[in-house]
């Protein structure tokens, strides 16, 4: 039983304060020995449910509900196949061998339920199915399908009582199906027939026929009946938010249909019982009746445009009407000029007067126009995000009605006040008539002066917009890399607009000139003059921008940017500083511009070998597109002359070798003519001595190939290339034989073969015969001298296959990645340099990476180990490749090999996080195993190729040998003092002797298996003769220091470390001392140590106590407040004694007798209080069938 105890407000004040009449008297109340028990401090609810009200009946109902019993889950069904409709009656094979058990078999693992099949005494099958329901009813079902014989029987319902006995979506049908074990197949909705097939045994049939016509018989109890009533008077029938009808249907158990306002039906549909039906459709019609006769329709004539005004903003008006005379319908029809007016005459009366009156008013204070605007010009009237057409509606108080862009309409209606009407119309026009004048212009800019007009956060462009307000002009995207500007707006403006940015682009053009010069490196400083005053000059003079190379820079380039007038006086300026300062000469060449390349040459090395030759000279080409020709060579006097002649000699030789000759091929052409390997063009080359350029794959011109040198070479090889193409040209088509065991190897990966043979030999087509045609005659088509090469390549194809073998290689699997490699890169190179297929098969994981035990301790009777088939791979291809290949591919088997080193040298070996190990294993490509430290062996492994092993072997006994003649170097010193160094009393002795050991890169390890007082030392000898003289000072610093205890109130500790220590450690810096609080739970909480010299320490402990008396009064004060904020003690009388003045009597809290908490616990093993249901255990449930036997 439980129970709830009610604790009021009242009561709880008279518990906590103590203001009882009779615990008042004195300092124990007089009935303080008095304790009430469980049930008079906690009463129980009332068990009568009128006292607590409904919501107390409620909770009883639903305790006193009984607990539906839980079913089990798993349920058996028992049934017979007599003999005579047995399907397999042959029972010499009854039994684990015969039909019966093999369907049982499959139908448990189809449907996870339990079979079991017995035998009749009059040969008859009894069959158990166990499981869950729907795995059984699914079992039952394929059972009787399969093990009886089937019959078929027919049951003829009406056509409308069809949809019934399928269902939504089809569940009836469904479970009646797995219920009667049969098959019900209903005719079409189309189809006229009326029977229904059912296909299963006799019992199933007669089931489920039974099933059908009870469904029929139940839909014959069952009307529909249709009344149509006009639309005006299905509000009347409905009620207000359709209440009348719901309580048509709970009174009459009708289901009454009304179609909804928005469609224009007429029919209400009532269905249900008979009687209900008609009993529903006699309550309407005499609704109907009652209604039509107290009903009066009027229509009231408005402008279709006025309705929405007469319905008013939100049905202001219309509510207010409906309001005053609730029972009048009120209906509006888009479109028509007609109101429609139903209800109680009077009413009806009145509500046309009112509306009629909003109709003279609207249309005296109210006007409309309409507006025919070109529909290409509405959205510049409707404006960015509707501003235009928003301020036209609130600056003149009307509505603009603009067609949608769906609509192909460009009527545009304005309603509103008479004058306001006007004043819009008479605006839409001008912007309409604005808008036919306006016309659109782009002009082209480059992008890179887009940025310039635009000005830093649109400044300029700003200013161009204000010049011309009417004007619109639109820069393409960034992204989109167009020049295109467009300019929209009136004719006149956007040519003042156009002319005005196209004399702005002019001006940027020419102020973005660029030229550059080149100039001694050694006169740069004499250029820019005494504090720039010469550059300065040169800038400010001829209103040019000239940019320097910086000081550590090799470039010898100055780059002026400017008008070209004034960058060309720059430049002068600038050549005249170099002539006066170093007495150059400046000399020009004339040479064609078409051979500046060829001269140059690849990335300049003909014209820097020249420069190069004659030293202090610069050669200065004009600008690629230029057209000039003149060439600037300058520099010392002789120097260029010099140079001035190789050039010419060099221009000349070019001349005479540049003659270039151009030919168009076909690209699929441009394989064949270089021919394998380049053997046809190196041909053409050898025997003219002409250059021979093909088009590179990025090229647009794929067809043009090139010819260049001496003009009789280029003659010469121009007419062989012809002749190969003429021959290329001449399309021939031919036939050979390849045997059909052969096509798969050319038509398989998606046709690579073919593929690669197009390619290779001028696009020639070979076309192979379809699969199962039988046919072993394959054709080829293209030019003549391609399909001849084709066909010898497919010869030599068939060749290898015939040739081909395949190799068994034996590799343990654990080694198949390492043989891969990096995703498969190393068996890739295998295939490519030995023309193989390697195939590894697939991975066991069930094989364990040990060899298999032998069994009984003796060995195979061949005397070897049968390799198992996940270890072998296989090779592909000719006898020798394949050879190759094998050798190649156990070359990549990875091998072990031990290498001794000492366990000493392992630490070192590894290095620092093993950065020493992994540089290794990087550099050699191979693993290295260390053994871990608690093993100490000295074997460390080494895994990889064999050739990678020996090299890391010996690169690991290199590092031994290193490391020992460093320890043959080391020496020890003796027993250093240490406790002060490490003891706990003083961290920075450890932090000091850190800094020793990093200071002086030796090793000091603290003692662990020896005295405490030693410190060993090792390494150099003169690093451990100065590591052991720094640690005697540290240690003569840290005997001087002293410790010394003082008592700060605890209440005042975390003040005086401050926010994450930040407080104590700022003192502990300031003096020089280490400062250690109490731990939490410590049994004086008031002391501090202080550790440090003596006045430190000192002086340390005079500013913890000042600290302690100025946060004392802090904590005085705030402990005094809390004082006052605390609730009276129940005990506390009215001298204001606490309980130790009276008596020393403690508070005992709320203290109640017989509570449930109190009681004894109940003794598990009592049968009297844990008795057991019935005499004794359960039986173990065993099969129907008696005990299994195995």
């Amino acid at each position: 039983m439980s129970s709830v105890a009610v604790l009021t407000p009242e009561s709880f004040a008279e518990h906590r304060s103590g203001l009882r009449d009779q615990e008042i008297t004195g300092g124990v109340p007089e009935d303080e020995a008095y304790i009430p028990t469980y049930l008079e401090a906690f009463p129980p609810l009332p068990e009568n449910r009128g006292n607590l009200g409904d919501k107390s009946g409620e909770l009883g109902r639903a305790w006193s509900t009984k607990i539906r019993p839980i079913r089990a889950s798993v349920i058996t069904q028992v049934f017979n196949v007599p003999l005579e409709e047995r399907r397999y009656k042959d029972n010499s094979q009854f039994g684990d061998g015969g039909e019966e058990a093999k369907v049982c078999l499959d139908i448990m693992q189809r449907t996870g339920a339990h079979i079991e099949l017995s035998l009749a005494k009059d040969q008859g099958l009894s069959i158990m199915v166990t499981g869950k329901l729907d795995s059984v009813m699914k079992a039952r079902k394929e059972i009787v399908a399969r093990l009886q014989t089937q019959a078929s029987a027919t049951v003829a319902i009406p056509k409308e009582h069809h949809r019934f006995v399928i269902g939504k979506n089809g569940e009836k049908l469904q479970e009646l199906e797995l219920k009667t074990a049969t098959k019900i197949a209903i005719p079409r909705p189309d189809d006229p027939n009326l029977n229904i097939r059912i296909t299963g045994t006799k019992e199933g049939i007669e089931k489920a026929r039974h099933e059908i016509l009870l469904i029929s018989a139940e839909q014959d109890k069952r009307a529909v009946e249709r009344l149509s009533l006009e639309k005006a008077y299905h509000p009347f029938i409905a009620g207000a938010h359709n209440r009348l009808v719901q309580e048509l249907n709970r009174e009459t158990g009708a289901r009454i249909s009304i179609p909804p306002p928005g469609l224009h039906k007429d029919e209400i549909v009532i269905t249900g019982e008979k009687e209900a039906v008609a009993l529903a459709a006699s309550r309407i019609q005499a609704i109907y009746n009652d209604k039509a006769k107290s009903v009066k329709v009027v229509e009231v004539t408005a402008p279709a445009w006025l309705h929405r005004f007469i319905i008013g903003k939100k049905g202001q008006n219309i509510g207010r009407i409906t309001q005053q005379l609730p029972r009048v319908h009120i209906e509006f029809t888009d479109g028509e000029e007609q109101i429609s007016l139903e209800g109680p005459t009077e009413e009806v009366e009145q509500a046309q007067v009112q509306i009629q009156g909003i109709i003279r008013d609207l249309l005296v204070r109210m006007d409309y126009t309409e507006v025919n605007i070109d529909q290409r010009f509405h959205r510049h009237l409707i404006g960015k995000n509707g501003a235009n057409i928003n301020r036209i509606k609130e600056q003149y108080k009307v509505s603009v009605w603009i067609p949608q862009e769906p609509d192909r309409s460009g009527l545009v209606r304005i309603e509103g006040d008479p004058k306001g009407v006007q004043l819009a119309r008479k605006e839409l026009m001008e912007v309409a008539h604005r808008m036919e004048n306006e016309c659109t212009k782009e002009l082209s800019v480059e992008q890179r002066f887009h940025r310039s007009i635009i000005g830093q956060k649109g400044e300029k462009i700003k200013e161009v917009r204000d010049k011309f307000p009417e004007v619109v002009i639109n820069f393409p995207d960034p992204a989109q890399k167009s020049d295109m500007v467009q300019l929209r707006g009136p004719k006149n403006e956007v040519e003042k607009c156009s002319t005005f940015l196209a004399k702005l682009i002019q001006d940027l053009v020419e102020n973005t000139f660029s030229l550059s010069i080149t100039i001694f490196k050694q006169f740069h400083k004499n250029i820019i003059g005494k504090g720039g005053a010469n550059i300065k000059k040169i800038r400010e003079e001829t209103c040019t921008k000239i940019d320097l190379p910086a000081e550590n820079s090799n470039s010898e380039t100055i780059v002026i940017t400017g008008r070209k007038n004034n960058c060309e006086a720059a430049r002068d300026r600038i050549l005249a500083v170099q002539r006066e300062l170093a007495n150059n000469r400046e000399a020009e060449v004339t040479i064609p511009a078409k051979l500046h390349n060829s001269v140059i040459g690849s990335k300049g090395c003909l014209v820097r070998a020249i420069m190069e030759d004659c030293a202090g000279v610069h050669i200065h080409f004009p600008s690629e597109g230029s057209g000039s020709d003149k060439v600037t060579i300058r520099g010392p006097a002789g120097e260029v002359e010099r140079a001035k002649r190789q050039l010419l000699l060099l221009a000349e030789e070019k001349e005479v070798n540049n003659f270039t000759a151009e030919l168009h091929a076909k690209p699929e052409y441009h394989k064949f003519l270089i021919g394998r390997g380049g053997v046809n063009i190196r041909r053409v080359r050898d025997c003219t001595g002409a250059r021979i350029i093909f088009p590179s794959p990025d090229e647009t011109e794929k067809e043009l190939i090139t010819i260049v040198g001496k003009e009789e070479a280029v003659r010469l090889a121009q007419k062989e290339l012809e002749t190969l193409l003429k021959n290329l040209n001449d399309v021939v088509e031919d036939c050979m034989v390849v045997e059909t065991r052969h096509h798969r190897h050319f038509v398989c990966r998606r046709g690579q073969v073919l593929r690669e043979l197009a390619e290779e030999y001028g696009g020639v087509a070979v076309s192979f015969p379809r699969t199962g045609a039988h046919s072993d005659r394959i054709t080829l088509k293209g030019a003549k001298d391609c399909v001849e090469a084709a066909k010898r390549r497919i010869q030599e194809i068939i060749e290898d296959l015939e040739a081909q073998v395949s190799v068994e290689v034996e590799v343990p699997q654990q080694y198949h990645r390492a043989v891969m490699g990096p995703k498969g890169c190393r068996i890739q190179q295998i295939t490519r340099d030995h023309d193989v297929q390697v195939k590894f098969p697939d991975r066991d994981e069930s094989v364990t990476e040990a060899p298999p035990p032998q069994e009984n301790g003796n060995a195979s009777l061949e005397g070897e180990t049968v390799p198992r088939r996940c270890d072998i791979i296989t090779i592909s291809g000719r006898t020798e490749k394949c050879e190759l290949a094998k050798t190649a591919l156990l070359a990549l088997v990875p091998v072990t090999e031990d290498v001794q080193v000492s366990y000493d040298l392992h630490r070192y070996i590894i290095g620092q996080k093993g950065s020493g190990i992994r540089k290794m294993m990087e550099e050699y490509e191979v693993n290295i195993w260390v053994p871990p430290p608690d093993q100490q062996s000295d074997v460390i492994k080494v895994t990889g190729q064999m050739a990678s092993v020996e090299r890391a072997k010996l690169g690991l006994l290199e590092r031994v040998r290193e490391l020992q003649a460093e320890q043959e170097d080391r020496v020890g010193t003796r027993p250093v003092y240490w406790n002060k160094h490490t003891g706990t009393s003083s961290r920075s002795g450890v932090c000091a002797l850190y800094s020793v050991r990093i200071i002086l890169r030796y090793l000091i390890p603290f003692p662990v298996h020896r005295s405490p007082d030693v410190i060993v030392i090792s390494g150099y000898e003169r690093n451990t003769e100065v590591a052991r003289s720094a640690i005697e000072q540290l240690v003569s610093a840290l005997q001087e220091m002293v410790n010394q205890d003082v008592h700060i109130d605890p209440r005042t500790h975390a003040r005086i470390i401050g926010a994450r220590g930040k407080a104590v450690r700022k003192a502990m810096e300031e003096f020089k001392v280490d400062i250690r609080f109490p731990q939490p739970g410590s049994e004086d909480p008031g002391r501090v140590t202080v550790t440090g010299l003596p006045d430190c320490v000192d002086n340390a402990i005079e500013h913890l106590l000042n600290l302690e008396e100025e946060y004392m009064l802090s904590v005085t004060e705030t402990e005094t407040m809390a004082a006052y904020m605390k609730p009276p003690s129940r005990y506390r009388g009215s001298d204001g004694g606490g309980p130790d003045d009276n008596g020393g009597l403690a508070a005992k809290g709320f203290v109640v007798r017989d509570a449930p908490w109190n009681d004894k616990a109940p003794d598990m093993s009592s049968a009297e209080d844990f008795p057991t249901f019935g005499a004794g255990a359960a039986p173990k449930q065993t099969s129907a069938w008696g005990p299994k036997k195995f």
